[in-house]
């Protein structure tokens, strides 16, 4: 129900004189639900950024990759008790939540709408205003806030996206990003296929990096950037062929594989760093965590004077605390959308979402 002297627009609500009143005298914060993928993250996070509880359960299918019904089948059994023990662990009942933050998308539908169902119900029983967030403005920001970038070109990579991008003009502007499929869902399946995962992350390595420590030799395998945009696809059919052949070491095979892999993302942020003329770079995302892609991309700023802001590795993958934090800076702008508009946007792209805290 909207507050006298709001005006609502296809969902989204502005805000009275009288919610700015009311925000000058009470403190804002904020819960933070996430289920875009395999983790069903709760993040409490106050006006000033200050974490209060981060919370999570993981799905971890048996084989495979992300089956969606039956991440979101796991997301709906933890998903309660993942918000209970969040607030359990900031000492604060939901009368002390300001509002209720969810990422409505991009992401897999089945887990997004388990996740959007446990924030509207909050949101109803408890009449709280519901915060709509986008999964990758959340990785943005939460790097930004604790890395203290400010202005930075953004490498976002994790399973489901590759993106280069950076804020013009109200909005983070997409100057490159992958034409087929992510970095990290290119890995994932390149290790399952070829046998060396799950799990995917060994030693703190994923299985491809930790297989790659052993290799000596490059073998000849497709590198495909077009402009600022690059290619993956064609990178893994090639590697997966060659995994076939007699002769063809593992261990170069995935020393080729990350290499290609790894300088066609750093080849393309180059050239966006070149053309924006941007002095700070972000890393963020789950596959920022590799510490081989982290020193390409820390020699390639140095060419350029720029400096290499790295989001912290606890904070690069999926979490409740990114949305609770990114729901703090839209709350405070005034942001908030009708339960009933709270639509799943699963190819919700991050150049189509307004920024209106950064200047």
């Amino acid at each position: 129900m909207l507050q006298q002297g709001q005006q609502e627009e296809s969902g989204v609500r502005k805000p009275s004189f009288k919610w700015y009143k009311a925000m000058a005298f009470k403190k804002i914060i904020i819960l933070g639900i996430e289920s875009t993928a395999h983790t069903f993250g709760c993040g409490i996070v106050d006006e000033y950024g200050s974490i209060l509880a981060d919370t999570r359960a993981v799905y971890v299918p048996e084989k495979g990759g992300i089956h969606p019904r039956e991440a979101a089948q796991h997301h709906s059994t933890y998903g309660p008790k993942v918000v209970k023990e969040a607030l359990l662990k900031a000492n604060i009942s939901m009368r002390d939540i300001s509002a209720i933050a969810i990422a409505l998308g991009p992401g897999l539908g089945p887990c997004l709408r388990s996740g959007a169902t446990i924030a509207r119900a909050l949101a109803v029983y408890f009449s709280k205003p519901l915060i709509p967030v986008n999964h990758a403005v959340a990785h943005i920001e939460i790097g930004k806030k604790l890395t203290g970038a400010k202005d930075p070109l953004i490498v976002y990579v994790s399973g489901g996206n590759t993106i280069i991008a950076a804020f013009s003009g109200g909005r983070y502007r997409v100057f490159g990003e992958t034409l087929d499929i992510a970095l990290g869902n290119c890995l994932d399946v390149f290790a399952r296929e070829i046998g060396l995962a799950p799990p995917y992350i060994v030693e703190g390595l994923h299985a491809v990096d930790k297989c790659a420590e052993k290799g000596e030799e490059i073998i000849d395998l497709p590198y495909v950037v077009k402009g600022e945009d690059l290619s993956y696809s064609g990178l893994l059919t090639a590697a997966l062929r060659k995994a076939k052949e007699p002769g063809v070491k593992l261990e170069d095979l995935c020393l080729s594989f990350r290499e290609n892999a790894y300088n066609m993302l750093v080849e393309a942020a180059e050239r966006a760093l070149a053309h924006t003329k941007k002095k700070e770079v972000l890393l963020t995302g789950g596959v920022g965590a590799s510490p081989i892609l982290q020193e390409k991309l820390r020699l390639m700023v140095r060419e350029h004077n720029a400096e290499l802001y790295i989001t912290p590795k606890k904070y690069m993958g999926d979490n409740g605390v990114m949305v609770a934090w990114t729901g703090v800076l839209l709350y405070k702008s005034g942001i908030t959308v009708n339960v009933k508009e709270s639509f799943i946007k699963q190819r919700w792209r991050l150049d189509e979402v307004d920024i209106p805290w950064q200047k």
